[in-house]
């Protein structure tokens, strides 16, 4: 039975002894996998906004550990053996990070505690009926919550080192072996209780190796509720005691586009979107400004066009913009262009001479009358209609042929607002004026006025009556 046993524990350690070398391997080239790892992903990873909620994270992770288990704590108590021997522990762990701070992980580990009575106690060996003891750790399974420190920083931009603490339960089963003072080697006692629920609690740090992998080093001591951890029971019959120092990796699981919770930084991200929204508001503004800056600039442009349409040297109404012909006499009568009209002996049976000026005649009346009842424009609009021209080229030549003044008067009908019906009539009267000077008719010579809908000559009510006030007036004098 002691040979099967010991060949048990035999294999148990040579199997944990080949399971070292590759987690230190895995340790030892981690920087420069996950290096490769951080270069394929860093443009990728994508961090979700702030306020919205924890589905943009990896929140699941599993480790791989080994480490040193002992029978005691480092906080001090009682012990059963005078001195404790560290042995080879290994496991697992399974977190879900719920939080930025706070998550819970589920442990396994296994190994051997182990212990003698070979350190003196004042000066004295210990009394004890055993001389040591090895205990087999078969299993431990726990659950603890775990709050991580210093994720959340404010004073560095980037945190590599997440310290962190849990507290939880669990149940450890064991196999011990007591070697008494007589070298005779005994097993745990039929009636004790091989299983013992005990509370870990742990302390920590995870450094960040890449996105996806932390290096975790940590310590955990387990107050096991059984005294026979060791095979003795030894009054006062308090609690056991292991501790368990490992050093492991842990691998977060999900996309590669979402980073880990528990390293996330939210100052660093706000900052990072702050420092963003302000880039894109002072490109905004610089646009604005750019655009202003041009508009002002065509703003500056036109009002120097509209100065150079204003000037007139000659004095013959006729701007130096259009005047066709620069240094003609203020007393000679120019057309629209600026040019001296030609001089055209009327007729003796359409105008009577008096002092150098015609008369208006009937004739001249009439002619006026046939063009307003001739002339027609687009609809609400100021365009006039290609019928309408014949009329009032006619009015045309007797303006430059007799030298009258005209005045044109703008009507509209009731329809519409008041102030677009003054604009409308305005610029109908103002069209006609332009067509005649663009036929030679003296600019001064004519006046345009626009009176809107205020004075009708017939009933708005009806469509003849709107046709009716609906006119452009022609007033010689």
């Amino acid at each position: 039975m002691a040979l099967k046993r010991a060949k048990k524990i035999k294999l148990m350690k040579t199997t944990m002894l080949k399971c070292l070398p590759i987690i230190a391997l895995m340790i030892g080239n981690s920087k420069m996998i996950n290096a490769q790892e951080i270069r394929e992903t860093v443009t990728t990873v994508v961090n979700p906004p702030l306020f919205s909620g924890n589905s943009g994270f990896k929140k699941w992770s599993f480790g791989l550990n080994v480490g040193a288990l002992a029978p005691f704590a480092a906080i001090g108590g009682k012990n059963d053996f005078s001195k404790w021997v560290p042995k080879l522990g290994y496991g697992g762990s399974i977190k879900y990070q719920a939080s930025h701070g706070f998550g819970f992980q589920a442990d396994f580990i296994r190994g051997e505690l182990a212990a003698n009575n070979d350190k003196l106690v004042n000066g004295s060996v210990p009394v004890s009926p055993y001389k040591s003891f090895l205990t087999e750790m078969n299993w431990s399974v726990s659950l603890s919550g775990v709050v991580t420190l210093a994720n959340i920083n404010w004073s560095q931009m980037r945190t590599y080192v997440q310290p962190y603490i849990s507290l939880g339960g669990g149940a450890v089963n064991y196999t011990p072996t007591t070697v008494n003072n007589a070298g005779i080697t005994e097993s745990l006692k039929p009636e004790a209780r091989p299983t013992a629920f005990f509370v870990p609690v742990g302390v920590g740090f995870k450094m960040n190796l890449s996105k996806s992998v932390n290096l975790d080093l940590g310590y955990t001591m387990a107050f096991v509720d059984n005294d026979n951890i060791d095979g003795y029971m030894k009054e006062p019959y308090l609690g056991d005691k292991f501790s368990y120092g490992h050093i492991g990796l842990e691998f977060a699981l999900g996309k590669k586009t979402k980073p880990q919770m528990a390293t996330h930084n939210p100052p660093a991200q706000m900052n990072r979107e702050l420092t963003a929204a302000d880039a894109k508001l002072l490109a905004s503004i610089q646009a604005s400004e750019e655009l202003l800056n041009r508009k002002v600039a065509e703003m500056n442009a036109l009002q120097t066009e509209m100065a150079k349409m204003k000037v007139d040297s000659d004095g013959d109404g006729v701007s130096d913009y259009f005047d066709k012909c620069p240094g003609t006499a203020k007393s000679t009568k120019v057309d629209g262009g600026g040019c001296p009209l030609p001089v055209v002996v009327p007729a003796k049976d359409t105008v009577i001479r008096i002092t150098n000026n015609y008369v208006i005649t009937e004739e001249d009346k009439q002619l006026v009358s046939e063009a307003i009842r001739n002339l027609e424009f687009e609809f609400a609009k100021s365009t006039i209609r290609n019928r309408s021209f014949p009329y009032l080229d006619r009015v045309a030549d007797m303006l430059m042929l007799k030298g009258f003044s005209l005045k044109l008067g703008g009507h509209t009908d009731n329809v519409g607002s008041n102030a677009a019906n003054l604009i409308l009539s305005k610029n109908r009267a103002e069209s006609v004026k332009n067509y005649l000077v663009s036929k030679g008719v003296n600019f001064g010579k004519i006046e345009a006025v626009g009176y809107g809908e205020s004075q009708p000559i017939d009933t708005n009510k009806t469509d003849a009556g709107r046709q009716k006030n609906r006119r452009v007036e022609f007033m010689l004098y």
